[in-house]
């Protein structure tokens, strides 16, 4: 299935490679269990993660099919077609489920589903507020207007409020709604973090680590065992350096970030906190030493990559973290 917003394009092929047909069906429900009426119950069906792919999914799996997700990174047959069309990238996706060669991409549970939804969608409104507040810094450069002071503590909104700006008086009524459903959202995260006190409250012994972060690092690696050692979740997240080889000679090049991007950044936040809680430990340690070399950047990068191996461990050998040296 080479899915699009509002349709799909369906390739059916048997086990000798034989495209019994390849057809359009709108992306609805409706049409989607029509379809599928033609197709038995034993069949199995691929399609490429896109931001379209949990609606069909869930159909889908709900009508007793398997589904794999393929790897749109990973499937070069497809990336590397002279000829590339709908009906070319649906037959392509189908061959190579046929054969057992297609990528395929983690499809994590309902649960670990919801908790993604929750994380992200903090994570927007800190971005909206954020937003807002840079807004706001705008409007009193140019006006030349400073006001001393930490920006947006409750002194400093009331000297915002005395400038009587109704540009200002807006975005801060908007930051006050704001300030309340990150509030709310807070709570749910307590909440789910308290009801998976197996994983999530072991994190949070790691210093620097709260809440929120541990939330979004169980969302986003999901099921642990998955990975078979520290190396590899650190590349799945996009913590490793790209490598290229040619004859003899083999260059590093920079991360990859292929992974989530709010789970790089969680990393990164919690290692700053990490280095004020534990100066001394192994993770502020490798900071000190990179930043020493190299610059701060690619410091916070390597520190973030060792507090998640440390992550790996605290969650395969289920055990709390056990602090180093002295505090």
């Amino acid at each position: 299935m080479d899915l699009h917003k509002d349709f799909m394009q369906v390739a059916v092929m048997d086990n000798t490679g034989k495209v019994l047909c390849n057809t359009r069906v709108e992306n609805n429900e409706n049409d989607i269990k029509e379809f599928l009426k033609i197709i038995p119950k034993d069949a199995r069906m691929v399609m490429e993660s896109s931001s379209v792919w949990y609606y069909t999914y869930l159909i889908l799996r709900d009508a007793g099919y398997t589904v794999t997700l393929s790897n749109p990174y990973k499937t070069k047959a497809i990336a590397y077609s002279k000829v590339k069309t709908d009906k070319v990238d649906a037959r392509i996706l189908a061959d190579l489920l046929r054969t057992g060669m297609i990528p395929s991409c983690y499809i994590p549970p309902d649960e670990i589903i919801s908790l993604r939804n929750m994380t992200r969608h903090r994570s927007r409104l800190i971005e909206t507020r954020s937003t807002l507040r840079h807004r706001i810094h705008s409007i009193l450069l140019m006006n030349g207007i400073r006001i001393p002071g930490s920006p947006f503590t409750q002194k400093y909104v009331r000297e915002l409020r005395a400038l009587d700006d109704y540009r200002i008086d807006n975005y801060l009524d908007i930051m006050d709604t704001i300030n309340d459903k990150v509030n709310n959202i807070d709570n749910r995260i307590a909440l789910a973090v308290q009801e998976r006190k197996e994983d999530a409250l072991l994190l949070t012994t790691i210093p620097g680590i709260g809440y929120y972060s541990a939330l979004v690092i169980i969302s986003v690696i999901g099921d642990i065992g998955r990975f078979p050692d520290s190396h590899r979740l650190c590349s799945y997240v996009g913590l490793v350096p790209s490598v290229h080889s040619s004859g003899e000679n083999t260059y590093h090049g920079r991360i990859t970030k292929r992974g989530s991007p709010l789970l790089r950044s969680a990393l990164i936040q919690c290692v700053h906190s990490h280095r004020r809680v534990q100066p001394n430990s192994t993770i502020s340690k490798t900071y000190d030493r990179i930043a020493a070399k190299k610059s701060t950047a690619k410091a916070v990068v390597a520190a973030a990559s060792k507090m998640l191996r440390v992550v790996y461990r605290i969650l395969v050998e289920r055990r709390e973290y056990i602090p180093e040296g002295p505090k």
